[in-house]
């Protein structure tokens, strides 16, 4: 964490040692000067959203799954493949996926992603009710353009479908031709929720702290706009929250430190401290003529396993020749048998170390 982002968090626990500056419970959706300060953070990508649409969450990957707890049970869910574990996992728990077969559950719609469509899935050909997006995608880096997320916000209006879209990974997103939120594509308020969080570049992972949007305008099947946004105000924020109380204030202090000019400035090079992380990891490894993909717009490196190896076998040779811990493709998905995952969140020392263990010590 930067300092004036720790700073944020001090100022939040001191708040409680004062009788005059003490807070309890807070609303629910969230402390009104973060949710203000989000919606000017959107702002700045042409984003109009009200106060009302913003809800403050404890991370991203609660919201991920709770968020399901609002849909009908028949709702049919696409998810990318390979892609984050949470999307599948909590369809699985919401008993929305029928018998895992053949390394598959029946009651899913895999949309595959590979290396021939840039590891970037395109929408369903079938009627879906609900699509997890991971954009850029964990675990393979790859990040949509304009064009492809507009297929999908044209399917999902067409379709009636709510897209889920899961950006945790936005702000490191530097090429400018690439959206950021998928409010940038026309008539995605329509048909999308966005899931965001401040732990992968602001370093809230044991802090946990995130946001959701759930616009106002959103619509489903029966044509109804309001209905989404009231169902999980009614679950989860507003002054008549059910199955949450709120974030923690400390937390949201420290967020609202995080998007002052000075916390962006901060957290900016550590984006790019990690980014440039990514880049030693993707050009030392093709220099030794693996196939790598990711890590020029995410913080995620994909690399294929040597031949005649699944990604299992690979991370064993990875981790006993060169001591150096990936994460198998194929826990990501059926079409991630084959490669594994490669993180630049680490020690520029320790990341390069890393990468000159395999250099050197990676048979073939």
């Amino acid at each position: 964490m930067t300092k004036t982002v720790v700073k944020g968090l001090l100022s939040g626990v001191k708040k409680l040692g004062n009788k005059k500056t003490y807070t309890g419970y807070g609303e629910a959706q969230g402390d009104v000067r973060l949710r203000n300060a989000l919606s000017d953070f959107y702002k700045e990508r042409n984003i109009d959203l009200s106060l009302q649409e913003i809800f403050i969450n404890d991370g991203a990957k609660a919201d991920c799954a709770n968020i399901q707890s609002i849909f009908g049970v028949d709702n049919v869910v696409a998810v990318a493949d390979p892609v984050y574990p949470v999307y599948v996992d909590s369809s699985v728990i919401s008993g929305r996926t029928g018998d895992f077969v053949n390394g598959k559950y029946e009651g899913l719609v895999y949309m595959e992603c590979n290396e021939k469509n840039g590891f970037v899935p395109t929408p369903p050909l079938q009627k879906v009710d609900i699509i997890y997006l991971c954009n850029p995608n964990n675990p393979t880096g790859a990040v949509a353009t304009f064009e492809q997320l507009k297929a999908f916000v044209d399917y999902a209006i067409k379709n009636k479908a709510v897209i889920i879209f899961d950006s945790a990974y936005a702000e490191y997103i530097s090429d400018p031709s690439l959206p950021k939120s998928i409010y940038e594509i026309e008539g995605a308020k329509k048909c999308a929720i966005e899931i965001n969080s401040f732990s992968k570049w602001a370093g809230f992972t044991g802090v946990r702290l995130g946001w959701s949007v759930v616009p106002l305008d959103l619509e489903i099947e029966d044509g109804q706009k309001g209905k989404v946004h009231a169902l999980w105000s009614r679950r989860q924020g507003g002054s008549q929250g059910t199955m949450y109380n709120g974030a923690s204030n400390i937390a949201q202090e420290g967020a609202f430190a995080v998007l002052s000019p000075l916390g962006r400035k901060e957290n900016k090079k550590v984006i790019a401290y990690y980014m440039d992380n990514a880049k030693i990891i993707k050009k030392s490894l093709t220099k030794i003529g693996l196939k790598v993909f990711g890590g020029e717009n995410a913080p995620y490196v994909w690399v294929k396993a040597l031949p005649n190896l699944n990604s299992w076998q690979f991370f064993d040779k990875l981790l006993m020749e060169a001591h150096v811990v990936s994460t198998p493709g194929s826990g990501f998905g059926l079409q991630g048998e084959g490669y594994v995952r490669l993180s630049a969140f680490a020690d520029k020392k320790n990341v390069k170390k890393a990468v000159e263990s395999i250099k050197k010590n990676l048979s073939r």
